[in-house]
């Protein structure tokens, strides 16, 4: 931490502790403590070119596969956008039957 920020509160003579605590969280917004901690909470530290080249050669593979499944018919579009939104249940399904023709009969 390069810039310190120090927040001291003391505790009145009659005070409870519930105004304490609301007091110090005041001052400590009052000097942008809150945003800042809340800033380094989530940070994330910027990545390199090479990182962001190697994904988007993942990414572009990745997508000329799919590309490819769809025009061999082994990924349909309409059941995958339905069940993109959510409605799982009426998506088509794809079911395969067999027929099996029946043994001819002995001969008596």
């Amino acid at each position: 931490m390069i810039n310190a920020t120090r927040v001291e509160v003391r505790r009145g003579k009659n005070e409870s502790s519930a105004s304490l605590i609301r007091r110090f969280s005041r001052r400590a917004q009052g000097l942008g403590l809150v945003k800042e901690m809340r800033k380094r909470r989530y940070f994330e530290r910027t990545k390199s070119k090479n990182v962001y080249h190697k994904r988007a050669l993942v990414k572009g593979a990745r997508r000329v596969k799919f590309n490819e499944d769809v025009k061999l018919g082994k990924i349909d579009l309409a059941a995958l956008a339905l069940a993109r939104r959510g409605n799982r249940k009426s998506a088509p399904t794809t079911t395969t039957t067999t027929t099996t023709t029946p043994a001819p009969a002995a001969a008596a």
